[in-house]
């Protein structure tokens, strides 16, 4: 597939953000800080534009909203190597992205603290992200009503207290210098922000990766969804490993297969926006609560659909609450609107989350249990027949790819 890596490492940026509930761009403000700041540094283009994609990815391993309050208010946060240990860990495996890891591990590390061993140039990158992470942070305070223009002055005079500390000194010249003209903080206004991200996504960056790639990606997706709460841990890989079987039985080509895989690995990126205490709430949702929950599809199809190529992937992927009969959401397809793709996903969604424990539910549900559910829907209009029955004559293995991965 051709595929623009940097919309990629846009939809990894897209859905970390949404975890900040509130602050929505914070990695994007990181990405283009830093890339105005290497351009001042004299770094090459192809540099500078590989900085932007750190920058929007360098949270990846942050998926609960707590935790994002934290590292956006906090300046130095002692637990905040954790979400940098695990991000680097998920970057390093995906091909297209593993020359970033080392940049997201140490990008909380002071600069008199970097180890000996990271190589001198990524430890000047790392440092970077570090820095204008920061500068984000201090600059968090006076995001209503886009203040930050007023108060540059004092940011720019905290993290000029931190040269040979926290940051090395070249780039704490290097931030002023870029930060001093008024364009600087102009660019980090919500349409401006919007405006310079499309722009670097739009240039040709075309790069030729297969499905196993892509799947390295999803499984990157994957991880961040179900990190975000205890309870879906494995949602997602499960979901994906029951759709890909229930495609191979029903006798879809290799590829189909191999994409319905990667649908179900992302499927729920939308939950991300979902704030922590909603998602283990452990009473019935109140209207409000349960309007926001029923959002997360269309937000996943709003992430994917940014993605050139992946048009079918994102259609199957964000239709998981779709009804046969009309009556899902959150856009009321019915009949012959839905593919055979949708289909198992939506049967395969249903049966992992009952599978699983939930804050709503003492314990995980038995299969006979799920499968008289899933029956009854087939009998209301809900959901196909025909995947059911694969399901029914299969059901101590599919409950096994469910709840954990094959031993064999």
């Amino acid at each position: 597939m051709s595929i623009n890596t940097r919309r990629l490492a846009l939809a990894i940026a897209n859905a970390v953000d949404l975890v900040g509930v509130d602050d929505t761009a914070h990695g994007k403000r990181v990405g283009i800080m830093a890339r105005e700041c290497a351009s001042v540094l004299g770094f090459p283009q192809a540099v500078c534009d590989r900085l932007f994609e750190a920058g929007l990815i360098h949270d990846c391993g942050v998926s609960s909203t707590q935790v994002h309050r934290i590292l956006v208010t906090e300046l130095d946060w002692e637990g905040a190597q954790a979400h940098c240990d695990l991000g680097a860990r998920l970057v390093a495996g995906f091909g297209p992205m593993a020359d970033l890891a080392p940049i997201v591990q140490f990008h909380h590390t002071h600069w008199n603290e970097l180890p000996d061993s990271l190589d001198p140039t990524l430890a000047l990158h790392a440092n970077l992200i570090y820095l204008v992470d920061r500068v984000d942070m201090l600059a968090a305070a006076y995001l209503r009503g886009n203040q930050q223009l007023l108060h540059a002055e004092e940011i720019r005079s905290r993290i000029a207290s931190f040269s040979g500390t926290f940051f090395a000194p070249e780039l704490v010249d290097s931030f002023l210098e870029t930060s001093f003209p008024e364009a600087f903080w102009m660019l980090l206004a919500p349409d401006n922000i919007s405006q310079y991200v499309n722009e670097m996504g739009d240039e040709d960056g075309l790069e030729i990766i297969d499905l196993n790639q892509l799947r390295q990606f999803a499984a990157i997706i994957a991880h961040i969804v179900d990190a975000k709460s205890h309870f879906t841990v494995e949602h997602s890989e499960g979901v994906a490993r029951l759709s890909r079987y229930l495609a191979e039985c029903l006798g879809l080509s290799a590829e189909c297969c191999d994409k319905i895989e990667i649908a179900g690995l992302m499927h729920d990126i939308g939950k991300l926006q979902i704030p922590d205490e909603i998602l283990e709430k452990p009473d019935i949702l109140s209207p409000s609560e349960r309007t926001l929950m029923k959002s997360h599809s269309f937000v996943t199809l709003q992430i994917l659909k940014q993605i050139d190529g992946m048009d079918d992937i994102a259609q199957w992927a964000s239709y998981h609450h779709e009804s046969i009969n009309g009556t899902g959401y959150p856009f009321h397809l019915e009949g012959d609107e839905l593919s055979i793709e949708a289909r198992i996903i939506r049967v395969a969604d249903i049966y992992q989350a009952m599978a699983q424990l939930r804050p709503y539910r003492l314990a995980p549900t038995a299969p006979d249990v799920i499968l008289g559910v899933l029956r009854s829907m087939v009998r209301d209009g809900h959901i196909d027949g025909r995947v059911v029955d694969l399901v029914a004559e299969n059901l101590a293995y599919c409950h096994g790819l469910a709840v954990a991965a094959p031993s064999t």
